[in-house]
């Protein structure tokens, strides 16, 4: 194991999104420093976090676009940035505001030090978990508290298993859910949590400022996940390894990059440990 601490950056772009890009910031500026956040905030009027530090912010200009035509634009304006960033750094991980890359608590180590001591080929990614609220036992979130003291439950998703982690350029696809010419790597001590399904009320709020579009991405990828959060009974963490095995090896016919589950809905109860990363 090599002792070299490598170069780390951390990208995203937000809008309209304070409450989530300001727990991204606290989270990653802890793992990487904040000097090495790269935030393109999707409009002039945009307001700079409290928390940012010393992380570098760019101001876009906003384009009214569809949600699908947004995902492109914003993907392609965040490759590119990592492209930059990439003849300076030694990797690059680029997630959504609401999306937390950890490594396993029981490593007793740090996101920075992990990934120096990892040989990427390319791109690494972590288990995808959709943390949602559970109707039933699981209140309204309060704001001020941490996440993953107030959420036991996630949804295995494929959709979250997402090659985030580069050391070397790349072209995203939308959303980072795949890259380019590239296979799947899964870290068998990654996980990368995704809250955006984290609050019903939170939700719905947020989609009506938003329009119509995103109104229907909610009915179709936010109510799915708490729903089906509500309506399972969780699986134990031995349902992590499983799942981490079924991703890696088996491919759709339609998509042979990219992981799948073939359906299965697994929801499982987040181990206790991992409400030390802090989120």
């Amino acid at each position: 194991m090599t002792n070299k601490i490598k170069k780390i950056a951390a990208i995203t772009m937000a809008r309209d999104d304070e409450f989530f890009l300001s727990r991204w910031i606290a989270y990653y500026g802890k793992q990487l420093g904040t000097e090495n956040l790269y935030i393109l905030l999707d409009g002039i009027d945009q307001k700079k976090p409290e928390n940012a530090g010393n992380a570098h912010i760019t101001k876009l200009p906003h384009n009214q676009l569809s949600r699908a035509a947004g995902d492109k634009y914003r993907i392609k304006k965040l490759s590119e940035l990592a492209q930059e960033l990439l003849k300076t750094y030694d990797i690059v991980i680029g997630c959504d505001s609401d999306e937390f890359l950890i490594v396993d608590p029981k490593l007793h180590t740090t996101l920075t030090k992990y990934l120096s001591n990892k040989k990427i080929h390319t791109t690494l990614s972590g288990l995808g978990l959709d943390v949602g609220q559970h109707l039933y036992n699981e209140a309204i979130l309060d704001t001020t508290a941490p996440f993953l003291e107030q959420r036991e439950y996630a949804l295995l998703s494929t959709r979250y298993t997402k090659p985030v982690v580069i050391n070397e350029p790349i072209t995203w696809g939308s959303g980072f859910h795949s890259i380019r010419h590239h296979n799947f790597h899964i870290d068998k001590n990654l996980y990368l949590l995704h809250f955006g399904a984290i609050d019903m009320n939170m939700l719905e709020e947020k989609a009506k400022k938003r329009g119509p579009d995103w109104l229907k991405h909610l009915q179709r990828r936010g109510n799915g996940t708490i729903n089906t959060i509500t309506k399972s009974r969780p699986k134990s963490e031995k349902w992590l390894k499983i799942a981490r095995i079924f991703q890696t090896y088996c491919r759709p016919i339609y998509a042979l990059r990219k992981p799948a589950m073939f359906g299965l809905k697994i929801v499982v109860k987040i181990p206790g440990r991992f409400k030390k990363s802090g989120i």
